[in-house]
């Protein structure tokens, strides 16, 4: 999560719900029993923060996937005089459908080990891949990225979108995914109301709060956005921090900064800051979302390349 203050940024939610429509049943959600999910995630996190700079993170990662049976190859790009490379790796699907694709930054800041910004995000796709690979969607092929750069300028998933590669149906970004009773969903205001909608029942399924909004920090979604491309973010953090986030990006000083300004690009990024019980619920929460999504898609989504 780039830690940027921005002083014109309008602190401003997506609080309307949309009316209740009758949907198709999604397929059950294939999440491990809560304490192997939890550990899982646990231990993917402290692989990625252990593991040591960017390139050794993109190995941790790597070998999890390999783990998974997944094959996970390597997308050198160029920027502002930068190298970096991406990690990518299909998960399952038809090869024809259209594409479901989930993402989080693996860079990380010199300061701290990068263990909620955002390893929490790694792990958390890691976990999506291998449910989504034990239990397909049906409307959906999925694919994982890992971008590379984030921290310097959105580099990585930058260079996906203007590379020519696979626009996808829509992209699903994770960023400080790591403690909290509270699903933080960026989602551009009248769009993607159907994962908006599913997210809202999945939460409260799992008593959850929920917290949708077109106000967020800035990360890996914005450049597929700007391009015009489908997507959104989550975080899982505490419900009082998302106004305090707000209000820090905006500029303005509080008494009571929110948990995650004051752990990310610090000393304080370390693998004791974050919250596996909690996240494997968010987890939960998120495969439910997508799988309820998935199953009122039929025919609507196109991928394409550009």
């Amino acid at each position: 999560m780039r830690r940027l203050i921005v002083a014109t940024l309008p602190i401003l939610f997506l609080t309307a719900c949309s009316p209740a429509v009758r949907t198709p049943q999604a397929p059950a959600a294939t999440a491990a029993p809560a304490g192997t999910a939890a550990s899982q995630w646990l231990g993917d996190v402290r692989a990625i923060a252990e593991a040591g700079d960017n390139a050794q993170r993109r190995k941790a990662i790597a070998a999890r996937l390999d783990t998974l049976g997944l094959a996970p190859r390597t997308v050198a790009f160029q920027a502002n005089d930068r190298t970096g490379e991406n990690l990518l790796a299909d998960v399952s699907g038809l090869a024809n459908a259209p594409l479901l694709l989930l993402g989080a930054h693996s860079d990380r800041v010199e300061t701290g080990h990068g263990a909620t910004d955002n390893a929490s995000g790694s792990a958390t796709v890691l976990a999506l891949a291998e449910r989504f690979k034990r239990k397909p969607l049906q409307h959906h092929r999925v694919a994982v990225a890992f971008w590379d750069l984030e921290e310097v300028g959105l580099l990585g998933s930058k260079a996906y979108v203007t590379d020519g590669s696979t626009r996808p149906a829509l992209y699903v970004n994770f960023d400080v995914f790591g403690w909290g009773d509270t699903l933080w969903m960026m989602a551009p205001a009248n769009q993607q109301t159907a994962l908006v909608d599913s997210s809202r029942a999945a939460t409260q399924a799992l008593d959850l709060g929920f917290s949708p909004g077109e106000q967020y920090p800035p990360t890996d979604h914005l450049p597929f956005i700007r391009a015009g491309w489908p997507a959104v973010s989550y975080s899982l953090v505490g419900a009082d921090e998302i106004t305090q986030v707000l209000d820090a990006y905006a500029g303005k000083k509080s008494r009571t900064p929110a948990k995650v300004m004051q752990v990310i690009h610090s000393e304080r990024d370390t693998l004791d800051q974050v919250d596996a019980t909690a996240v494997a619920r968010g987890v939960d929460a998120v495969e439910q979302a997508l799988r309820r999504w998935d199953a009122q898609q039929s025919g609507t989504g196109n991928a394409s390349s550009h």
